[in-house]
């Protein structure tokens, strides 16, 4: 049975930190639950996509928050891709002898 993994790329517009501007920020939340800026990675969605493209992930849904005030925006990308097939663990080799133990008591 095939698995998948997800995972979701935010985009978010919001007032800079440094000046009176505005920046946007891409934020990569991995299947493993890990959060990564990746904002430095590209300055577009498409290029963002295009790179979670090249590792295998397929977008799936977009969504876009529009209760956000003023010129904020949040854009969310809905990514999933197969789950690689985890390794299993080696089997142990049974012995061809018996051991018994008995009690003594």
């Amino acid at each position: 049975m095939l698995k998948w993994e997800y995972a979701l790329l935010v985009r978010r517009r919001q007032p800079a930190a440094t000046d009176l501007g505005f920046e946007v920020v891409f934020i990569w939340y991995g299947p493993d639950g890990s959060m990564i800026d990746v904002t430095p990675y590209g300055d577009t969605a498409l290029a963002h996509l295009n790179r979670a493209g090249d590792q295998g992930w397929e977008l799936v849904a977009m969504s876009e928050d529009p209760s956000l005030p003023g010129n904020n925006e949040l854009h969310r990308y809905h990514l999933k891709r197969p789950k690689t097939a985890a390794t299993q663990p080696r089997q142990r080799m049974r012995s061809s002898r018996t051991v018994r133990r008995t009690l003594s008591g």
